[in-house]
């Protein structure tokens, strides 16, 4: 059974296990796990920088067009689980939510500057959640703090 709501210009469908996102040309379900590291692995996110993190990836959804389904940081890397419309390149979303968070927290956290040249490394792990339940991966990320 399909449950239909409006929301704006979008429609929303929904299923027990995956959630349908629509735009005017498009309905799409394209959910990514995405972790990346601090440069180094070093463990510099302290629980303040953590919930800037947060704060900025939230805020910056609309702007950029994502979904987050959930979010955890740990003090050397971060796990997001995502929707990304099917227009947007998943290696071009990643790189300007670590660009634009990098500069953000190096600028309100100093320190930062001083003991390392950059943030975030290049790299990053994506995984699309096709053979997984949202569920299943939202307790994964949640349960990584306990780790």
């Amino acid at each position: 059974m399909y449950n239909l709501t409006q929301k704006g210009f979008r429609m929303k469908l929904e299923t027990p296990i995956l959630t349908y996102q629509t735009t005017r040309s498009a309905t799409y379900a394209c959910e990514y796990h995405i972790i990346w590291c601090t440069k180094y692995t070093r463990s510099v996110l302290s629980s303040d920088i953590q919930e800037r993190f947060k704060e900025l990836v939230i805020e910056s959804e609309e702007k950029h067009g994502f979904t987050v389904r959930a979010l955890e940081t740990m003090t050397d890397h971060i796990h997001l689980l995502i929707s990304i419309p099917p227009t947007q390149a998943v290696g071009v979303m990643i790189g300007k939510l670590k660009a634009m968070t990098a500069q953000v927290l190096r600028e309100e956290f100093p320190h930062l500057k001083s003991r390392l040249p950059n943030l975030w490394t290049r790299s990053y792990f994506v995984a699309s959640t096709g053979g997984v339940t949202l569920q299943v991966l939202k307790e994964y990320v949640e349960n990584q703090k306990g780790v």
